[in-house]
């Protein structure tokens, strides 16, 4: 149960005690399993700088333990921008990855010290003539990956046929181009749109160097590296095996940076929630949660993941439906389940559920998001809550 002072939390007799203490619903954050999954994926790819992207799970301390495994931050907004700051982190361990950013955005994100931004079209350049001398830009290119599950090269990144047009629009109003970025999507099933978007990068950059267009010295290839859901992703290793691969090709000077979320915080956290009622319905047993779509599974709606689920009761399987606590008829966790008959009181887990459950929940209903517990802090960090 322990090792050096760690408990594993994920235990169900640590479950419990968490529960009795601190309530439910519950989501558990292991901060020795953050900085496992920051190790493991640095392995997997040598010499790229990993910027966690703080949006699957802006709490800080999971920002402290990916600062304290040796890693970086990826901001979008004025929020994260902050929560970097609260906990200490400069803005020489971050860049800013929105494409499309409100003025008082930049201005925040500058005075916290951060320098490198991205951008995608020629109004989002523009904007940055003001912080000339200040700012650089990476600027995003799209590489549409029909194998991901979540697609984000369709509302951002610009075409590899107007990068170039793009880096002289910088030059013109003196921003200095870094060099480009792109994201192929989340949870594909291999890493070929990965390699594809590098081999195009790396020839832009060499283009936009030779026209003498910027410092062109960076590729931030992103992140979407899946973790196991329902089905069992590719081991890390040997899913980024493509991607070191065509990284291997680039010129010695060229900085990569990637932008992990979902693989650094997924498997780092579980939901707990309790059986507050039940009901048989059509031959079902219907047991209905203090978390569901509302809350913390909120990832179903929004990030198409499905949470694997356990109970914490031995005993004959029966039909059986998950329910979350609000009066919406869509609030259902899943359905066609088979489980021991659960009494009220009873506990029900979600695995994988660090990325995209509490941060996406809402309050709606007046149920309270689930309450957020840190276990396996490094010793003597207090930051956060």
């Amino acid at each position: 149960m322990s090792r050096r002072g760690r408990i594993d939390p994920f235990e169900p007799a640590q479950i419990r005690r968490l529960v009795a203490e601190f309530g439910s619903p519950l989501l558990i954050v292991d901060c020795a399993r953050v900085r496992e999954q920051y190790r493991s994926l640095a392995r997997a790819l040598p010499g790229v700088d990993l910027h966690y992207a703080l949006k699957p799970l802006p709490h800080p301390a999971v920002v402290r333990a990916v600062i304290d495994a040796g890693g970086w931050l990826d901001l979008a907004t004025t929020g994260e921008v902050l929560v970097a700051a609260a906990v200490g982190v400069p803005g020489a361990r971050c860049i800013h990855t929105h494409p499309i950013k409100r003025a008082r955005d930049i201005r925040n994100a500058l005075e916290h010290g951060v320098t490198i931004f991205v951008a995608d079209n020629p109004d989002e350049v523009r904007k940055f003539r003001a912080h000339a001398g200040r700012a650089s830009l990476l600027l995003r290119v799209s590489f549409r990956s029909p194998g991901a599950v979540c697609d984000l090269s369709r509302k951002f990144g610009c075409d590899p046929e107007q990068a170039l047009a793009l880096a002289r629009l910088a030059a013109s109003l003196d921003v200095e181009v870094r060099g480009f970025s792109f994201h192929v999507g989340s949870q594909a099933v291999d890493a070929a749109k990965h390699a594809e978007a590098i081999e195009v990068c790396a020839a832009l950059l060499a283009a936009a160097r030779r026209e003498r267009l910027g410092a062109c010295d960076t590729l931030d290839i992103g992140g979407g590296f899946p973790i196991d859901y329902g089905e069992r992703a590719a081991g890390i290793h040997r899913y980024c095996a493509p991607i070191r691969r065509a990284l291997a090709q680039l010129p010695k000077r060229v900085r990569v940076i990637a932008e992990p979320g979902r693989y650094i915080v997924g498997p780092a956290a579980i939901g707990v929630a309790t059986v507050m009622g039940r009901a048989q319905r059509e031959g079902h047993w219907w047991y209905y949660l203090d978390d569901g779509l509302y809350g913390s599974y909120s990832g179903q709606l929004y990030d198409h993941a499905r949470y694997p689920v356990s109970v914490m009761r031995d005993g004959p399987l029966l039909p059986s439906v998950l329910a979350g606590p609000t009066c919406d008829g869509i609030d259902v966790i899943a359905e066609a389940l088979q489980l021991p008959k659960l009494n009220i009181g009873d506990l029900v887990v979600g695995r994988q559920m660090g990325a995209y459950t509490w941060a996406t929940a809402s309050t709606f209903n007046f149920f309270p998001k689930a309450t957020i517990v840190v276990v396996n802090r490094q010793p003597g960090d207090t930051g956060g809550v």
